[in-house]
């Protein structure tokens, strides 16, 4: 089958979009090394992603519509329930774990994606998607060190709260997979954000300031909401309606080699030759997740009409 320009567009954007949040994690932990708190660091990022969203709604006036019209409950809902809680939940995970092991936890949204769309489609995924889940997973358990290290350095509570963000990592992506209209993805992406950070500062508003260094902690929410929340909010928007969750969350496998590669050149995180052999497997499966399946190419060939 013959994929259109269009079709390429979305793949793109969805494999920029994860790069963009697998450079999040090692920033964080910087943010962290600071002295800075996990409620300062969620609040300004979320409270300063969400403005940039609706500057960038604003200034692109030509697609602007009403955003209460439409979807908007369900924007809010995966606001809630798939943005905030991400956040929450990988921000707290990355207080107790190193960037490389929280990210491999949130990368178990791939296959919780995966079975997701399966259950609600009653199939099996494709062949190919089949076997480009078990070289991702294979690479994933060498590019976290396991082998190497063992589990000694696992934190229980760190490891429970990045699977619990992987989960909820998955839901935003399933869900946004499902959204129907041609909704500009920039006011999707507002009215996701400002749903999630409503609850964000409810829960943690109170402890948000920085009364000494609030001038570079919102330098620091500036660029984590960029990374974390406009940039893949977006581009995730854009991509994932058109080539659907399960080949999203195959792709988004790309975060993890990101953030550990940036894990190491920033916080300077080990990274060995059996973990870059895992990163070179994940970016291999990706490569086995695009050959298409009949079922697959059907399901494209729709979408595309």
């Amino acid at each position: 089958m013959k994929r259109t320009p269009l079709y390429w567009m979305s793949v793109v954007s969805v494999l920029l979009g994860a790069a963009s949040y697998g450079l999040l994690s090692p920033f964080i932990k910087k943010a962290y090394d600071k002295g800075f708190t996990f409620e300062q660091v969620t609040v300004h990022q979320s409270g300063i992603a969400m403005l940039l969203l609706w500057l960038l709604a604003l200034v692109r006036f030509r697609r602007w519509v009403n955003p209460f019209r439409g979807e908007w409950i369900k924007l809010c809902v995966i606001g809630i329930g798939g943005l905030a809680l991400t956040t929450v939940l990988y921000n707290q995970a990355l207080e107790r774990l190193n960037a490389s092991l929280a990210i491999v936890l949130l990368f178990q949204f791939t296959w919780i994606t995966i079975l997701l769309d399966s259950i609600t489609q009653r199939k099996w995924p494709g062949k190919f998607r089949m076997l480009a889940v078990l070289i991702v997973m294979a690479g994933t358990l060498l590019a976290v060190g396991i082998l190497e290290e063992g589990l000694t350095r696992f934190d229980i509570l760190g490891v429970i709260l990045g699977l619990l963000s992987a989960a909820a990592y998955s839901l935003f992506i399933w869900w946004t997979g499902r959204l129907q209209g041609d909704q500009d993805p920039v006011i999707r992406s507002a009215v996701m954000m400002t749903a999630g950070f409503l609850l964000i500062v409810l829960l943690y508003g109170s402890k948000a300031v920085s009364s000494d260094s609030e001038g570079i902690l919102i330098g620091w929410g500036l660029l984590l909401g960029i990374l974390g929340q406009v940039i893949p909010t977006v581009l995730f928007n854009v991509g994932v309606p058109r080539i659907g969750s399960s080949l999203a969350a195959l792709l988004g496998s790309l975060e993890l080699p990101v953030a550990a590669l940036t894990a190491w050149v920033v916080l300077d995180e080990s990274i060995s030759l059996l973990k870059l052999a895992g990163i070179v497997l994940i970016l291999f499966g990706i490569g086995i997740a695009e050959l298409p399946s009949g079922a697959r190419s059907e399901s494209l060939a729709r979408l595309e009409e």
